[in-house]
């Protein structure tokens, strides 16, 4: 097999859709299909059984519906690039599932084009959303949940100083960036970044800023 080659699980409870995706997919010489799922549990334990590079998810169906799939994917720092693919999706859906992991949305009605390219462009390391690739994720989710209702107020214990530091993140400032601006030593950022992380459950800087943005943690970044 090409090492090129990607190996997607498609997970869709309606049988016919999957056998159609499946022969649109591997029509393209780059795409392997290795399995398919009738509901988020299947795709959940074939996941971890195949590997796959892309999962192909429903937002629709039954036993275990597609957020919730994703949120357990999440939860198990499944290193699989999730694709939401449904027929209807609202916009804090979408801002939901991209804070959870997934690294694109792709509508079923999208032309064939559009549903390839979403693939490449998330294997290639970036995200997709609807009909375009998004290079920049903090942005693109900074606009749509400045679009939302805020969600109750929590601050998950986080001082005043920590942030202070959240919001630099959400800014895009390195370590030393932020030491300057704090007139702080980069250890001592280290440390601080350290205690949020163990506070909002993350462990990366790019999961931090996506949490802070879907949890308004740093109001004044969307003015």
């Amino acid at each position: 097999m090409d090492s090129r080659t990607t190996r997607i699980l498609i997970a869709d409870d309606h049988t016919i859709f999957r056998d159609g995706l499946r022969r649109l997919l591997e029509s393209e010489p780059e795409f392997q299909v290795t399995g398919e799922a009738a509901d988020g549990a299947e795709a959940l334990q074939l996941t971890q059984q195949l590997k796959p590079d892309i999962l192909l998810l429903d937002l629709a169906m039954p036993r275990m519906p597609g957020l919730d799939t994703l949120r357990e994917l999440s939860s198990q720092a499944s290193p699989v690039k999730t694709i939401l693919l449904t027929a209807a999706i609202e916009k804090r859906q979408i801002v939901e599932a991209l804070q959870m992991g997934a690294r694109g949305v792709i509508m079923k009605d999208a032309a064939t084009t559009l549903l390839m390219k979403g693939i490449r462009t998330v294997m290639a390391g970036q995200f997709w959303v609807g009909r375009e690739a998004v290079a920049d994720m903090v942005t693109y989710l900074r606009d749509k949940a400045a679009q939302q209702p805020p969600p109750p107020g929590k601050a998950y214990g986080l001082t005043k100083r920590e942030l202070e530091i959240l919001s630099t993140i959400v800014s895009g400032l390195s370590n030393k960036e932020i030491a300057q601006k704090f007139s702080l030593s980069e250890d001592t950022v280290k440390h601080h970044l350290t205690n949020i992380f163990d506070k909002v459950g993350v462990s990366s800087r790019l999961e931090l800023a996506l949490f802070a943005i879907n949890h308004r943690l740093v109001e004044p970044a969307y003015s």
